[in-house]
Parts: C-alpha cells; structure tokens; sequence
C-alpha cells in the first residue's frame, strides 16, 4: 500500500513536471534596460534634434507646395517637386558635413520602425476613408483580380527573373525568398499619381475607381506578400521543396490577408454600432476622440497577434467610412476628413522628402546592370499585370478598358514611399545585399517619379490629341495637385445625411440594384447607421449655421474687420 501511495505520487509529480515543462514553455520576455543619467539625456537631446529637423523639412516642402498651387504650376506633381527638394537638401547638408560645420547623420537617417509606426497608417487609413464606396463595392470582383493576383503576376515576373538571372551569374546571386520579397515591395504602386493622371484625362468614373481600387489594395497586398517571403526567410524554408514552399507561402499569404482585412472589417462594424448607440453628437471632442481611437485600434491589434496591420486599417477605413462616418455630427465629418487628409499629406510629404534626402545618408551599393535589369522586369511585370488581365475582365464587364487605358495604365505604375521603406526594413545577409536592395530600390522609385512622371503629361497630349483640343478649347487647366483639389472641395458622400423617407427614396426604391449593393442598402446599412429624424437633421443645420456666425462675429469684431471687409463677406 505504501508503495503503491509512493508510486501514484512519484507519478503525479512526473506529470506535474511535464506539463510545466512542455505545455506551458512561455519564456518570460526580456526587459529592455531604461536608459537614466546621462544615456537618457543624450538619447533626448537626439530625439528633440531629430523631431526639429523632421519639422523643418516638412515646413519647407509645405511653402514648396504652397508656391506649387500659387504659381499654378499644376502640371508638375508633388510627389516630384518634394523629392527633387529631398535631393537638394541632402546635397546641402551633404556639402556642409564635408565642410564640418555640422553634423546631421543620424538626424537625416529615415527609421524603417517610424514608417510603419507612424506615417503609413495614416495614408492607408485615409485613402480607405476617402473612398466613393459606390463605385468601390460595384467593382470589388475587377478589383481584387488586379490588386490580388495582378500584384503576385508582377512580384513572381520580377522575383523570378532576378533569381534566374543570378543563377546563370549575369547577375548577384539571391535566394528565390529573398528575389520574391524583393519583387513583392517593389510591386506597390503610387495610387495619387495614378488618380491625378485618370483625372486629367476625364476618364470614365468606373475606370477610375478601377484603378484607384487596385492601386488602394495593391499597396496592402504588396506589403502582406513581402512579410511573408520574409517570415519564410526567417523560417528557415529555404532548404524545403519547392512546392512546399510554396503551399507554406499560399498558407500565410491568405492567413494575413483574409485574417486581416476580416479584423478590420469588425473594427469597422463595431466602430459604427458603438457610435450609432452611444450618442456622442452633442460632444463633438469625444466624438472625434472615439473615431481617432478607432482608426488605430485595428493596427495595433493585428500586428500584436501577427497579422498585417496594413491590411487590418485598410478595411476598417473603409467600413467605417461607409457606415461610422454617418453616425456622426456635422461637424465632426468634417473635422475627420479634413484631419485626415491632413496628417496623410504630412505623412506623405515627410517620405518623400526623405526619399530624396536618402541619396547622400544611406550608405550605397551600386550595380548597373542589376539596376538595368531590374527596371526591365519592373515595366515586364506591370504589363503582365496590366494587358491579360484587362483584356480578361473585358469579356466580363460593360465598360470597356480600351488599349490607349491600358497603355496609359502600364506607363503610370509609378512606385513610392512604401517600396523604399519595405526595402530599409529587409533582413539580408551580408549587408552588401540589404545595400543592394535598398540603392535598386531608391533608383528605381527616382525614375519612375522622375521620368515615368514627368512625362506623363507629354504622352497624354501624344496619344489623346481629340482631347487635348477639347481641353483646350474649353480652358479647362489639368490640374496634378492633389492638395489643392483636396482642399478646394468637401466630400458630398462624407457630408450626407439622410432622413428615413429621403433614404427610401434613394435606396430601398431602387430596384436595378443588384449584389451587395441591393443587401447593403436593404439590411446592412439601416442596421450599423442611424437614420436622422427631421428634427436631427433641423438640429445639425443650425449647428452648423451658429459656427458660421461665430466665426463672422470674430471676423467683424477683429483688429482687420471694417465696414468695406463686411460688404466684401456679404
């Protein structure tokens, strides 16, 4: 019996033992080290440099747009003229180093971390937001044909053609993760060149959507196939079969992707009930406050639980912008949008120009050939992109995609902030491969901004002469700002509210809708917005009309106001 007692003990702790050890081996994370005393007020001083130079430089390339807009030189696009700035800073601060006046290296060097921290998600969430979901949801199918497998036809084209260049040494060798993960970023393509380029041609509103759609997601999708081949790459896939590899890759691709946007999408939906119930129109500070949280919430959580919090803020800002934004008051819709197109030019702006500053601060390595080749297979695999595919939802749609659209389309898959910031962010070994990546891929944006860019206007007036006269002769000025035609106008589809009997009249009487748009409007929309009531809508109006008064008073009442001021405001 004793021995019996002893022996089920003996056991039970075994079995203790073993559970401790090998279901629950969660090692406790290192703590990092607070800097104190001297470290701390050193590493201050340096972030305090580092945020004033970052501020300077966006002044500067503020009054850069500002004399942009004022001289009305609209053929020129921002992304150009910031970079171009960029360049030329660097050269100055470059000759001035040289000079040992000063010394701003670590200030004028770009942070991968901040990129993905701080400036992308607001680009990605405000082009969500800004989104004409009508012509989106319409168009979702042809979409994510060209964002989806458009973007994996143009990462394999370039990918693959780098891995069998190095394998036949006409090139530097890669592993065939490493050339993937390359042609991944370097297939993000710049959506506002694109758009200012389709609204200069007054191209159809369908088409536009098409490609501002594609060009949308294609970022997302870019980003969530590059962390893939590099979650591989740390993975240690590179000695499994190919098809293994690949079923490994498929797996994780559509994990991040559908994971992602399904989380986003939820934010989104949550973010509309909790507005639509928790009346917060009267407080306009905490509504806003609520919409911030909101907008960020889905990217810090997705990238907690590893998935892409690219893809995750995406969706939400689209959801929101389709169901959230409606829920709020007046002035708040405003407040938002205008908030957001703002902190995205920021954001934008502050890339761009560091871009440019990159030329003389990353520490280069050159290569022309593997730069000439990599340019070919760049313009190769946007047209494998671009022609099969049009030519294939052709069959399929009313609309039309002529080949001049397609052709135009090719030659404007302009590349930007995002390829150059995925290529700081790789993890290559030697570094004489990361340095390769990144001096490709900062040449490669430099001539499609530069000379794709540029001379896209010059092939519009080529190819489009009928129009160009039309043009001309109604004097109507084509306009590549994408700031002042942002901030000319506000957005009547983010302004809208809708009474019960006007949105019946809109939606729910409407019979050729078909799809989603007829659930939509018949379920989901009645379910995650409030319909105002006319004393809501009463009510919003003289809100709106006491802040015009009172701005007036101040005006009038102010050091600058006279009689002759108020006749001019009248």
């Amino acid at each position: 019996m004793h021995n019996a007692s002893h022996g089920y003990f003996n056991n039970t702790l075994f079995t203790t033992f073993a559970i401790t050890k090998f279901v629950l081996p969660t090692p406790e994370k290192p703590i990092i080290p607070v800097q104190t005393g001297v470290q701390a007020q050193q590493e201050e001083q340096s972030s305090g440099m580092s945020i004033f130079f970052s501020l300077l430089v966006l002044a500067i390339c503020i009054i850069l747009v500002h004399l942009l807009i004022k001289y009305r030189l609209h053929f020129l696009p921002e992304s150009v003229a910031v970079v171009s700035l960029g360049i030329l800073m660097g050269a100055v601060i470059k000759i001035v180093e040289f000079q040992k006046l000063a010394n701003w290296k670590e200030e004028e060097m770009f942070r991968p971390n901040t990129f993905f921290l701080v400036l992308l998600p607001p680009i990605i969430f405000e082009s969500g937001y800004s989104l004409h979901k009508g012509n989106f949801f319409q168009n979702i199918g042809s979409i994510t044909l060209f964002a989806v497998f458009g973007t994996a036809i143009s990462a394999f084209i370039v990918g693959g053609g780098i891995y069998f260049l190095g394998q036949v040494e006409i090139l530097f060798s890669f592993y065939f993760l490493c050339s993937f993960a390359f042609g991944s970023l370097i297939s993000a393509v710049d959506p506002v060149a694109t758009i200012a380029i389709f609204n200069a041609l007054n191209v159809d509103p369908v088409l536009n959507m098409l490609v501002f759609g594609e060009s949308i997601l294609n970022d997302a999708v870019s980003i969530v196939l590059t962390n893939t081949a590099e979650g591989l790459t740390r993975g240690k896939m590179a000695d499994v079969s190919s098809w293994q590899c690949f079923l490994q890759a498929l797996t994780y691709f559509l994990k991040m992707f559908f994971g992602s946007a399904a989380l986003g999408t939820l934010t989104g939906l949550i973010s509309a009930l909790v507005l639509k119930h928790l009346d917060l129109r009267k407080t306009p500070s905490l509504e806003f406050g609520m919409m911030i949280i909101f907008a960020y919430l889905p990217y810090g959580l997705s990238e907690g639980i590893s998935l892409s919090g690219i893809m995750a803020i995406l969706f939400s800002g689209i959801v929101m912008s389709h169901y959230t934004h409606h829920n709020l008051s007046p002035v708040t819709q405003i407040l938002m949008q205008q908030t957001l197109r703002t902190v995205a030019f920021l954001c934008e702006t502050c890339v761009f120009a560091f871009l440019g500053l990159s030329i003389f601060s990353f520490p280069h390595k050159f290569e022309i050939s593997f730069v000439i080749w990599c340019i070919v297979l760049v313009l190769l695999g946007r047209a494998v992109n671009i022609f099969p595919l049009s030519y294939l939802l052709n069959f399929f749609r009313d609309h039309k995609i002529t080949p001049k659209m397609m052709f135009i389309m090719w030659f404007s898959g302009l590349r930007g902030a995002i390829p150059y910031a995925l290529s700081l962010h790789l993890e290559l070994e030697p570094m004489e491969k990361r340095q390769l990546i990144g001096t490709t891929t900062i040449i490669i944006v430099l001539f499609t901004i530069l000379i794709l860019g540029g001379g896209t206007m010059p092939l519009i007036r080529l190819i489009d002469i009928e129009d160009s006269k039309a043009r001309r002769r109604s004097r109507k000025d084509i306009n590549l700002s994408k700031t002042e035609k942002m901030g000319n106008v506000l957005e009547s589809e983010h302004l809208s509210e809708l009474t019960e009997e006007e949105y019946e009249a809109q939606y729910i009487r409407h019979h050729d809708l078909k799809g989603f748009m007829w659930l939509d409007a018949k379920y989901l929309n009645p379910f995650f917005t409030r319909r105002l009531t006319q004393e809501d809508f009463h009510r919003g109006r003289i809100q709106m009309k006491s802040l015009t008064n009172k701005w007036y008073e101040e005006v009038r009442q102010g050091p600058s106001g006279s009689e002759d001021d108020e006749h001019e405001l009248l």
